[in-house]
């Protein structure tokens, strides 16, 4: 079954391989997946390239509704049945509200479950106890690496080249006066952190007093760092154990990542989502696979870190600078994984979940061929995923003959039901088309807040969704206006 790093699999072999290997690392256990999007996971399995059968779950957990031909096998949601989506649900509010339906169905099981999610939570432990396992990275790795007043250790301690670094301070205690932390780290506008915090949340620009008023509200300690223009970027990144004794560091194409566009309800310091086909120069992508890759081998050497994770960066004239460490799956685990299918490969995801079983996985090649693809692809010029996220910014009801989730075509200021579908490579927007994922069902009242749904597709540049970090493109608001139209305003209710 193995295959040689220097010896590319033939079209379909690498799946069959990764299919074979983590359907032997489950080893007859359901899968079963702790996510708010009960559909996560499904680039790995509902799509119309690189389908591992072995990656639908047995059992779904979360907020939000499934739909076919995303669905696991079964789906137990908050959100079934209530004819509602809360602003506040995709929080872990909907967890309680589903846990006495999840322990009755894991019980029923005739086996002891693997339990997947964006880390090892505690609320996974308790479903796979007592002999169950839990397939994601430690709480405490992710604490000590996701802390921000710790990056800038992290990054010196891995080794990572100074112009990756920007320059911060941490104070503990309280804040010093903006006068003190403008010169402290060179930047008029300064951006605090809370130092363990996610998602945007945690996070203040502040360029005067008011903005102070605002940061030191936040729970210390904090970091302080200078404010940094250019694009925000996400890098998917899998980390694989040897058996020598080290690891080995498979670095995904970089994102163009959009924050704070208010039309997609996106708040400041949020992600309104990413797309991959825009092109980064060469040599900075070179420069951030070295630095992943040497943070990669730190993290295993000094916490044991393995399977995926990530970095976010911003892109500056001079090239990429770090500014977050996530060590876990993230928002973008799931899109990004179209990078890999595109290349020839299954998502990283599948060989993630196969490590964390401590199954090998023989399907990728070395890490050094792996890269060296991912630098051919930050040129552009080719067919890439990207993904919108959409809030709405009032309460909004969708129509009883909303069709739900699948492939539409974009007519004028309407989009129109296609087919199915559930990945983003059955819509090719450079020719008019686009995936509603995680759709709310028909009859659903929305309040102002919640995520409507993210709006997928791929494009070789044309048809991207954003025209800058913090804009829309013309594609983008005319994508936007036509998925805005389906929904009826509470006030014409």
């Amino acid at each position: 079954m193995k295959h040689q790093d220097n010896q590319p699999a033939k079209n379909g072999e690498r799946e069959r391989i990764a299919n074979d290997e983590l359907a032997h690392a489950l080893a007859g256990r359901p899968l079963i997946n702790f996510d708010r999007h009960t559909t996560a996971g499904r680039i790995a399995y509902a799509g119309p390239i690189g389908r591992i059968a072995a990656a639908r779950p047995a059992l779904s957990l979360g907020y939000y509704s499934s739909w076919d031909p995303a669905a696991a096998h079964r789906t137990i949601s908050a959100e079934t049945g209530t004819s509602l989506r809360d602003g506040e649900e995709r929080k872990k509010n909907w967890w309680p509200r589903i846990t006495d339906r999840a322990v009755s169905d894991i019980r029923s099981l005739e086996h002891p479950p693997v339990v997947a999610g964006w880390w090892a939570l505690p609320e996974l432990h308790d479903l796979a106890s007592p002999h169950g396992i839990v397939a994601g990275i430690p709480a405490t790795v992710r604490h000590n690496l996701e802390e921000k007043t710790s990056l800038e250790r992290v990054l010196r301690s891995a080794g990572v080249s100074r112009r990756h670094i920007i320059r911060a301070r941490v104070y503990r205690g309280q804040l010093p006066s903006l006068t003190d932390m403008r010169s402290a780290v060179g930047t008029r506008r300064i951006v605090v952190q809370s130092g363990h915090s996610g998602g945007g949340r945690g996070t203040v620009f502040v360029e005067n007093e008011s903005g102070m008023k605002q940061a030191s509200r936040l729970p210390g300690p904090w970091r302080v760092s200078a404010f940094v223009e250019g694009w925000n970027s996400n890098t998917t990144v899998l980390s694989i154990p040897d058996n020598r004794g080290g690891v080995r560091v498979y670095v995904d194409r970089p994102s163009h990542m959009a924050v704070d566009i208010a039309a997609l309800g996106i708040s400041i310091a949020k992600s309104a989502g990413h797309q991959w086909a825009t092109e980064f120069p060469s040599r900075g992508v070179h420069n951030l696979i070295e630095a992943v890759t040497r943070i990669g081998k730190w993290a295993w050497r000094t916490h044991g870190l393995f399977g995926l994770w990530g970095v976010d960066t911003i892109w500056t004239t001079a090239g990429p600078v770090i500014n977050e460490i996530n060590a876990r799956k993230q928002a973008t685990t799931e899109i990004s994984g179209v990078n890999q299918q595109l290349a020839g490969y299954p998502p990283l995801a599948v060989a993630h979940l196969t490590t964390m079983l401590g199954s090998p996985v023989s399907w990728l090649p070395h890490p050094d061929e792996f890269n060296t693809l991912t630098l051919k692809a930050a040129h552009g010029n080719a067919p890439a995923p990207y993904y919108l996220k959409v809030r709405t910014r009032q309460e909004v009801t969708t129509p009883h003959d909303f069709p739900g989730s699948g492939i539409y075509r974009i007519d004028g200021e309407r989009l129109v039901w296609e087919r199915a579908g559930a990945h983003p490579a059955e819509a090719n927007t450079d020719r008019g088309l686009v995936l509603i994922a995680n759709a709310p069902a028909p009859g659903t009242v929305c309040q102002e807040g919640a995520e409507l749904a993210t709006i997928e597709g791929i494009s070789e540049g044309p048809a991207l969704p954003f025209a800058g970090p913090r804009e829309l493109s013309r594609r983008g608001k005319a994508i936007l206006h036509a998925f805005e139209n389906i929904f009826v305003p509470a006030a014409k209710c």
